[in-house]
């Protein structure tokens, strides 16, 4: 840093300021400290300027609130992080809103422009509002990562989560596979088709399935589990062709009471739905169900907190890829998964 502030010609500390990105520095000197930057090859050493500076990343977490078991499940692994990431300094605190709640989620974030934060992760809702949320953080030098659904308008830093269309497709490629060939009606159940994870997974499906398929009427539950008891029950009495039911959101608890409550004799339809939890999983090793497809909470959990450290330091992201989701049948249960989903449900 000494080298650096020599050649620019400024003092160590202005040359300090700029390297980590602080104000009151003049154009002229910035651009000569970064001239200097190039001509020298200097590289900041992140950990030294922060073990020198004490500092302590601070991130929130902003997830619906409710009886959506992944949530709960993504809740307990944030807690979990937040214990052993005391450590290195990095403190998280989880925030949540109502599901589905737009007004509500840009309140909270709202209030977070005003903290004193190194970054924000948050399942957000594609809107106009939820995007102004996410420049007023920004205009705060706040860095925002979108976590399992994203907002691809905004200015958000970057999205963690799985490629939600590429989940319909392969949800529409499996019931083809299913069907061997023969005609069939599929039921969609989602959240809220205003969720753009959901309705991404549903147009997915729709691009594979083609025209072989009818689509029944969209069921909206609201991930609320006896809502989607009530309406999937409703349909399946009403539309005996349905022949598949594929589930893009949660509220799935109530859907696998529905199918346990099938007579015997009584052939279910096809289902597959998304999220490895307690009663998805039973479900499934009871032959319920015939396919899970997960999107590994525990890998968004730690990409989103290298992902906030990363922006937080101002640095480039190491992995930007979407996370590609495990496909479960009841053959390929693992066990330590579900010692790990008892715990947490």
């Amino acid at each position: 840093m000494s080298d650096v502030a020599r050649c620019a010609g400024v003092s160590y500390a202005t040359a300090d300021r700029v390297v980590n990105g602080r104000a009151g520095v003049s154009e002229k000197a910035a651009r000569n400290v970064h001239a200097a930057i190039e001509a020298l090859g200097y590289v900041r050493n992140v950990a030294a300027a922060n073990l020198s500076q004490q500092r302590l990343y601070r991130f929130a977490i902003v997830l619906p609130s409710g009886s959506n078991a992944f949530f709960r499940r993504v809740q307990a692994l944030f807690a979990e992080a937040a214990a052993r990431l005391l450590s290195d300094r990095i403190s998280l605190s989880v925030e949540s809103v109502e599901a589905f709640d737009a007004e509500a989620l840009t309140a909270r974030m709202a209030a977070l422009a005003e903290s004193r934060l190194d970054g924000v992760a948050v399942v957000a809702s594609d809107d106009a509002r939820t995007a102004s949320a996410i420049a007023a953080l920004r205009a705060r030098d706040i860095p925002v990562v979108t976590l399992v659904s994203d907002v691809p308008g905004s200015q958000r830093n970057a999205y963690v989560g799985i490629d939600n269309v590429v989940a319909g497709r392969t949800v529409g490629r499996l019931i083809r596979m299913a069907h061997g060939g023969r005609n069939g009606r599929v039921l969609p159940v989602v959240g809220a088709l205003s969720a753009r994870d959901h309705a991404e997974r549903l147009s997915g499906m729709r691009e594979v399935i083609g025209d072989t398929f009818e689509i029944a009427p969209v069921v909206e539950g609201r991930d609320r589990f006896e809502l989607v008891e009530a309406l999937v029950g409703q349909a399946l009495a009403e539309d005996p062709a349905i022949t598949t039911i594929y589930s893009a959101g949660a509220g799935n608890a109530g859907l696998v009471r529905l199918l346990e409550a099938l007579p015997p004799d009584v052939a279910r339809p096809y289902v597959f739905l998304h999220e490895l939890v307690p009663h998805s999983r039973r479900a499934l090793e009871e032959g319920r169900i015939d396919v899970i497809i997960d999107q590994r909470p525990e890998e968004e959990v730690a990409r989103v907190v290298e992902h906030l450290t990363l922006l937080a330091d101002r640095r480039e992201l190491v992995r930007t890829d979407p996370i590609v989701p495990t496909i479960f049948v009841r053959e390929n249960l693992p066990q330590v998964q579900a010692d790990a989903l008892e715990q947490a449900g």
